[in-house]
């Protein structure tokens, strides 16, 4: 465990988690510390699947962490306090395919767990272990007004990960 951060205990989070993702914004990073890249994301979710706690988060094929999602057993959801949304605004805009990320917002990649990425700067980091991934599919739209989301018919994969370590700053 890195000495930056404390074991959480998801039953007694404090955090309200429709703000958590929806207005906080998270990243959500795939591979190792050394080839890896991040996105920034608001939406997903949190809750309890299948016996076990998990997070939901949506990527297009088309985003350059989409092949690191694929590829990978394991990712990260990484939160961060309101000062690091200038870094947020920038993992969400540029591709890591041409730009590195961490560089270029002043975050720094760390392996709180080996083989998971996440970001030394973080106030809550989520470990999850991929157990189950699909696309959308636009015929199990029941509401027609969601269908209106993708014009370009460009429909995210959903991951479901098992939430196996949640971690908080120690500085917080």
């Amino acid at each position: 465990m890195n000495d930056r951060f404390k074991a959480v205990d998801l039953e007694t989070l404090p955090d309200n988690v429709f703000k958590l993702i929806s207005r906080d914004w998270m990243l959500i990073t795939a591979g190792s510390a050394k080839h890896y890249n991040t996105m920034t994301a608001n939406w997903g979710g949190l809750g309890y699947l299948w016996k076990r706690h998990v997070c939901y988060c949506f990527v297009r094929p088309q985003r350059y962490t989409y092949q690191f999602m694929e590829s990978t057993p394991a990712f990260s959801l990484t939160f961060f306090a309101e000062r690091y949304r200038s870094a947020l605004e920038l993992c969400g805009s540029r591709s890591g395919r041409n730009l590195d990320k961490a560089t270029a917002s002043g975050l720094t990649p760390i392996e709180i767990t080996p083989g998971i990425t996440s970001f030394a700067e973080a106030r809550l980091v989520f470990e999850c272990k991929k157990i189950y991934a699909q696309d959308i599919d636009p015929a199990c739209f029941i509401d027609p007004d969601v269908a209106e989301i993708y014009p370009t018919r460009d429909y995210h994969r959903v991951y479901i990960g098992e939430i196996i370590h949640a971690w908080g700053s120690q500085a917080t």
